[in-house]
């Protein structure tokens, strides 16, 4: 006779024991840890999106007052060009400089007399 499946036969051999409330509490606490490890990845991952971000938008600024500083040089360095020419077509013609440099000053040292005795008032003598 041929063997018949009988579910109790076959569910004996491979049936696991019932879970216990350790193994439930353990479980959850897996699931609590992953979802909070997940939650602090994508923490962790926005705030490194927003660090490049702000980065990349100094770098920006930063390019940009670069360009308007090396503007700024070009332009000085054009009208110091322009100033030492304008002196230098000026010197030969300028009659401050043709004449020559007035004498210095003389300078009158008074005398004084260091051992001069001390007068007093009358009216502070005692």
């Amino acid at each position: 006779m041929p063997h018949s499946s009988d579910s109790s036969d076959s569910s004996s051999s491979s049936q696991s024991p019932p879970p216990s409330k350790q193994d439930s509490s353990d479980d959850m606490r897996k699931v609590q840890r992953r979802e909070k490890n997940r939650i602090a990845a994508q923490k962790s991952r926005l705030r490194q999106t927003q660090k490049a971000d702000t980065l990349h938008l100094e770098s920006e600024d930063l390019e940009r007052q670069n360009a308007a500083l090396r503007r700024e040089i070009r332009q000085l360095t054009e009208e110091m060009k322009h100033f030492t020419s304008v002196l230098s077509s000026h010197e030969p013609l300028c009659s401050i400089l043709a004449s020559p440099p007035p004498p210095p000053p003389e300078v009158l040292y008074a005398t004084h007399s260091f051992h001069q005795p001390h007068i007093s008032s009358p009216r502070f003598q005692h």
